[in-house]
């Protein structure tokens, strides 16, 4: 009964890890400028043959993207985001109409956002993921890439190999958006539901059909809409997100243009399709455009699967 039991729960644990499901959100800054993010688990043990979303090691995703207040949090906590070209720290964040700071920021490049997930590393002992050379909050601050030896497998040269926290490239994100463990689908809906567009009241997503989906139009509030196929929010509609991988497959250059995925609230929903891109220069601030962040899983989840199962097999072995 007790070998039973200890299966059944580690069973249950496995399941629960590779399904995309919640998992405790990580913590950030202190007093009055903490905040958390939430990571949904991505398995990487099945994958699509061929094409985007072949991501062949777990990771976790953000269930929703960054918001305005979490920006301004993290630019308090860590000084002037700058640096060289000043043209990509140009603009400020628009709310949308709403006057809530909980909708994604915006008008932030590529580079800014590089600066948000490198602290998020730094503020919590770990690699920074992008490096920049020259002195943080100063016009000479200037993105660069790693050698190989220290780059992600060896070839990605925008992300340091032991960063915890990360841009997705365009595969983990696909794959977080659109993988069902089976197949990629052209929608990152769930099994039985239908792409709609939503009104911010907890259902649909925020994209144009026949009409906005908000009031004054732009964006809504993270997680207003419908939860999707893996756990996360928002991957269609409402900004477009950044992506850490560039335009063009290999070419790593710091000036190079990068991939933008899931469509803003502007978009007819077929342009949300799985199969629809687009790209900005790194400089690129728009109102349409932020970004979300990723994470390799955390090492106390993975030990304490391993345990529970390593347990299992001990008891069932003492049984025989």
């Amino acid at each position: 009964m007790k070998t039973r039991m200890i299966l059944v729960a580690a069973i249950a644990m496995l399941l629960t890890f590779g399904s995309g499901s919640k998992v405790l959100a990580d913590t950030f800054g202190t007093g009055e400028n903490q905040f958390t993010l939430d990571f949904v688990p991505i398995s990487g043990a099945t994958n699509p043959t061929s094409g985007y979303g072949i991501v062949n090691y777990d990771y976790r995703m953000g269930t929703c993207e960054i918001t305005n207040a979490q920006w301004d949090k993290f630019k308090a906590a860590y000084g002037p985001v700058t640096g060289d070209p000043l043209s990509a720290y140009a603009n400020d964040f628009y709310d949308g109409g709403t006057g809530t700071t909980d909708v994604p920021t915006n008008e932030v490049s590529w580079y800014e956002a590089a600066q948000f997930v490198n602290w998020l590393n730094t503020s919590t002992g770990h690699q920074a993921a992008y490096k920049f050379t020259g002195t943080q909050g100063t016009r000479d601050y200037t993105f660069a890439t790693w050698d190989p030896a220290d780059a992600w497998d060896g070839t990605n040269l925008y992300r340091h190999k032991d960063a915890f926290y990360f841009l997705p490239t365009e595969d983990e994100w696909v794959k977080a958006a659109y993988w069902n463990g089976t197949s990629l689908q052209p929608y990152a809906t769930k099994a039985g539901e239908s792409l709609t567009r939503g009104d911010g009241s907890g259902t649909g997503w925020n994209y144009y059909d026949n009409g906005y989906a908000t009031d004054p139009r732009g964006t809504w509030t993270v997680g207003s809409g419908s939860q999707e196929l893996n756990g996360t929010y928002d991957m269609m509609g409402n900004v477009w997100e950044w992506m850490e991988s560039p335009r063009v497959s290999g070419d790593y250059n710091p000036g190079s243009s990068r991939r933008l995925r899931g469509g803003w609230w502007g978009l007819t929903s077929t342009l949300l399709h799985s199969s629809y891109r687009d790209s900005n220069i790194p400089t690129g601030e728009s109102g349409d455009t932020g970004f979300r962040v990723a994470s390799v899983p955390e090492p106390g989840s993975i030990t304490l699967l391993l345990c529970v199962a390593a347990a299992a097999m001990m008891c069932r072995r003492r049984r025989k």
